[in-house]
């Protein structure tokens, strides 16, 4: 069946995912000249109904890694809002230079079980949410000229009567949640740790408006829900007015410095 568009998903709370999802999906749309059309899951008001899609829609459904895995608040938000009948689609996945771990194979699943056919996937290296010396300045010119590669590489498997399945690993269990370390390699615990609000904050707003879990009230301006440790908030603050204080959260800031400002390698499958 004929494609008609290409339709970009994505959840990215830093802006990170959303570039390279866009950079993909207009490379894929320029090689078949199609339209693009785009579904934003940030924000909670775009997560309100589900989205369906079919065999006409070519689907890059892209998501940052948490962990090593999908963002675990939103994964069952995702399988309930994603519902592909046929729809072709290629996973990515956007990690902050530490690894990818299963997260991508996780998408692939999810996908898969919400009647996508995924064709192609990839995991990219993008600056860290915690920190700009961990993957700095990712995804740079190198990593948008892979992607074109890769939208290039996946397009004969979209070219035919119907789009051929990516082979993958089905049958191993996801791996678990990466435990995150302080610099000492204790566990580090900071799940409950909150943004805190510095003297500098002008009560704008703006937070509230950017919190992808609706967990701060605008009125107030207190984190009142889970925080997720997304970093919207601290980086959106035009005030720069939001920080982590949290000891073991630093701490594990601090080791991903240690060990992962080298260049993490890119991953497809196709």
């Amino acid at each position: 069946m004929k494609l008609r568009r290409v339709c970009t998903v994505y959840f990215s709370p830093t802006g990170g995912t959303e570039r390279l999802a866009r950079a993909l999906s207009g490379e894929l749309a320029a090689l078949f000249g199609l339209e693009e059309a785009f579904f934003p899951l940030t924000l909670p008001s775009g997560r309100g109904e589900p989205l369906s899609f079919g065999p006409q829609d070519l689907v890059v459904a892209a998501s940052p890694v948490y962990a090593g895995r999908l963002p675990n608040k939103l994964a069952p938000v995702f399988a309930g809002l994603l519902h592909g009948e046929g729809a072709p689609s290629v996973a990515l996945c956007a990690f902050g230079n530490r690894s990818p771990g299963d997260a991508l194979r996780e998408w692939l699943l999810l996908l898969e079980a919400g009647g996508f056919v995924p064709v192609a996937a990839a995991s990219l290296a993008c600056r860290h949410a915690f920190c700009d010396a961990i993957g700095a300045g990712r995804p740079d010119a190198e990593d948008f000229a892979a992607l074109r590669d890769f939208a290039r590489s996946a397009a004969p498997s979209l070219a035919g009567p119907a789009p051929r399945p990516l082979a993958f690993d089905r049958e191993t269990p996801i791996a678990p949640y990466y435990t995150p370390l302080r610099t000492d390699g204790a566990p580090a615990k900071f799940l409950k740790a909150k943004p805190v609000r510095l003297a500098g904050c002008t009560r704008c707003g703006l937070c509230a408006g950017l919190c992808p879990m609706g967990s701060i009230d605008g009125a107030t301006l207190e984190v009142t829900g889970v925080c997720i440790k997304c970093q919207a908030c601290v980086r959106g603050c035009p005030a720069h007015a939001l920080r982590f204080e949290d000891a073991d959260f630093l701490s594990h800031v601090a080791m991903l410095r240690e060990r992962f400002t080298g260049r993490a390698e890119n991953a497809f499958l196709l």
